[in-house]
């Protein structure tokens, strides 16, 4: 499938406002990988499709994991929204025919991370944070630049900011943030 047809694809699978977050993740995500010395075709089609089971049920992202033999964990079970990175990897992989393996661990990795992550999965965790349309962090124009220079002091500093948001809000953690985050900042 081109990118023409997949962006039209997801374009028709989301809402007006997801979309222009996908559309935000796509060209940061590309931008990074020109910086960053990283396949640029491959960064945006992990950025159309990072979001592309958000906008399906939850019930439909609990059958997809199950069909595919995805493990599920107690804090998935509790908040099955956080499901929709697996659930994407399923429909990226079944329903798009995405075979290569680091735009697939781009999208399974792009919300909580996971310790040595590739060039791409490091993209697109940090454009998904810092696209265009996102403006809740208070250090984004902090991060945006770092994101040029160093990926890895950037999701250290994203991980960190991350974590201590979820926990000030009582907001349950997936403990492969906390892992991520132990491995990149040296614990």
């Amino acid at each position: 499938m081109s990118l023409k047809e997949l962006r039209k694809e997801i374009e028709k699978s989301q809402d007006e406002k997801r979309f222009e977050h996908t559309l935000g993740v796509t060209y940061t995500a590309a931008v990074l990988a020109m910086c960053h010395d990283e396949n640029v075709e491959k960064a945006k089609i992990a950025g159309l499709l990072h979001d592309c089971a958000k906008c399906i049920s939850d019930e439909k992202k609990i059958k997809l994991c199950q069909k595919a033999h995805m493990e599920i964990t107690e804090v998935e079970l509790r908040n099955p929204f956080l499901l929709h990175a697996k659930a994407g990897v399923c429909l990226a992989r079944d329903k798009f025919g995405v075979q290569d393996e680091d735009i697939l661990n781009a999208i399974l990795y792009h919300t909580t991370g996971r310790p040595d992550m590739s060039r791409l999965e490091k993209i697109i965790y940090i454009a998904d944070y810092m696209e265009p349309s996102r403006k809740q962090a208070e250090d984004l124009p902090d991060v945006r630049r770092l994101a040029f220079q160093d990926l890895d002091l950037t999701l250290v500093r994203i991980l960190k900011d991350t974590l201590f948001y979820l926990r000030e809000n009582g907001n349950e953690t997936d403990p492969m943030t906390q892992k991520t985050y132990d491995f990149y900042a040296g614990f």
